[in-house]
């Protein structure tokens, strides 16, 4: 009861539209107990780091004193048992896109090499172009088709529910991108 009634990481939830709620409950927070405070929390706490691929939104994030510290999971974020957040991929094998799908961390994500949700696939569901645009280890690079393991779920894998619902997004100015998630 004491957790409910007084402590910082509890709130009524937000209730004035259904995105509104879905927000709310899709909110990770930074700070509370065990966690930092506003004052102490520097840049590198509150900057968009390469392992949020997948699992936390890098726009949608509140403006002001909170801002980097309370944040948002994507659309096809979800924990595990263990506490870690886990994205969506669709297994590859010698350059065919299964259906299968499996959830990987960022600890287990940096073993596999891994393309865009939009690299272009033929009925076969094998891809066209003789290199592929993937990650590997955090680095962007080109690579051939049957040494990809596993492909992104959706190009709306890294934003929000708020943010994908942004209109031609990739190509709205930055700062207009940052306040529309906001807007609900």
């Amino acid at each position: 009861k004491e957790f409910f009634g007084s402590s910082q990481l509890s709130q009524f939830m937000d209730q004035n539209n259904p995105l509104s709620e879905v927000t709310h409950k899709r909110r990770v927070s930074a700070l509370g107990p065990g966690g930092l405070t506003r004052e102490r929390a520097g840049f590198e706490v509150r900057d968009v780091h390469p392992t949020h691929y997948g699992r936390v939104c890098p726009i949608e994030t509140p403006e002001g004193p909170n801002i980097g510290l309370i944040n948002s999971l994507a659309c096809y974020a979800r924990t595990n048992e263990y506490g870690f957040l886990e994205t969506a991929y669709r297994k590859v094998t010698d350059g065919v896109v299964s259906d299968q799908v499996d959830y990987l961390s960022a600890i287990e994500e940096g073993r596999y090499v891994i393309a865009q949700a939009n690299a272009e696939l033929d009925a076969g569901n094998r891809f066209k172009t003789d290199l592929v645009s993937v990650r590997f280890q955090n680095e962007f690079t080109m690579t051939a088709p049957d040494k990809v393991q596993y492909m992104d779920v959706s190009p709306r894998q890294i934003v929000s529910v708020a943010a994908a619902l942004i209109p031609f997004l990739e190509h709205d100015d930055a700062n207009r991108a940052l306040m529309g998630p906001n807007m609900q």
